[in-house]
């Protein structure tokens, strides 16, 4: 069998079966994208957090979650490839793998254009990049209109929290940051050292928001959660009405969806 050499997000030089039959992907939205590229019969695992597409994801079997991967499910698939991410995953569950000498690649998008670049290579090691190319061709079409767009109108500062009690912001660094910086946004947090830290809504208040984020992963914010922002009525995004409960795979996920979640992430920063 032919192999494919590529170094992955972390450096480190992984040889891949090629093309890999036998894939266990640890990753909810290159799930989604493995079976956008038409790899999904080459899906032989995936993990509960793995929802995307629906029918693709049912019968596979599943190995854990994101961040408590069982190593004997994985084992007993005997996969030629596992797809990790070292935001999403453990460390301490990717090892063993990597001890077995299991192909792992693994992912670690910091912009989205380093998202759009993982995913021309996680095409090409599973031999769909025909397939892929429309994806990713829209995504860069994507790219390049919110770039222009960027120009035409100031940027709003955006809050947006990952977690609850601690709120949990992301800093530079992050794919979501890159996210709203490219869609017409400044992170109201940029200037935070870190990739992730604690806020308060307090200081939140103290900066003074024009809109605010609220999506539903990986902390599942709901109408439940809209008053304890609302109470800071001094907030301009309060004052004007500007505080979203969104789907949180438009600002997190990468993948098939990211040239129609970066236009609308624009649309509510930029709407017409």
């Amino acid at each position: 069998m032919k192999a494919v050499r590529v170094v992955d997000a972390v450096g480190r030089e992984v040889l891949i079966p090629y093309p890999p039959r036998r894939i266990v992907s640890l990753v909810p939205s290159l799930t989604e994208a493995l079976f956008a590229f038409g790899a999904g019969e080459q899906v032989v695992g995936v993990t509960r957090f793995c929802t995307e597409p629906p029918e693709g994801v049912a019968a596979k079997a599943k190995v854990g979650g994101t961040k408590k991967v069982q190593y004997q499910a994985v084992r007993d698939l005997e996969p030629d490839l596992v797809i990790a991410s070292a935001e999403e995953n453990r460390k301490e569950d990717v090892a063993p793998l990597i001890i077995d000498r299991i192909p792992i690649f693994v992912t670690l998008p910091t912009t989205v254009e380093e998202a759009v670049q993982q995913l021309r290579v996680l095409a090409r090691i599973v031999g769909r990049e025909e397939e892929a190319r429309p994806v990713l061709e829209d995504a860069e079409a994507a790219v390049a209109e919110l770039r222009a767009a960027r120009t035409a109108r100031p940027p709003v500062s955006v809050f947006c929290p990952v977690w609850r009690r601690p709120y949990v912001h992301a800093g530079p660094g992050t794919y979501l940051h890159d996210v709203l910086e490219l869609c017409g946004g400044t992170n109201l947090f940029a200037d935070r050292p870190g990739r992730y830290f604690n806020v308060t809504l307090e200081e939140m208040a103290d900066r003074n928001p024009d809109v605010i984020l609220l999506p539903d992963e990986p902390f599942p914010y709901g109408e439940q959660h809209l008053p304890e922002f609302q109470a800071f009525t001094q907030v301009t995004a309060v004052r004007e009405g500007r505080v979203h409960l969104i789907d949180g795979k438009l600002v997190t996920w990468y993948g098939p969806r990211m040239a129609a979640s970066l236009r609308t992430v624009h649309r509510i920063l930029h709407p017409a």
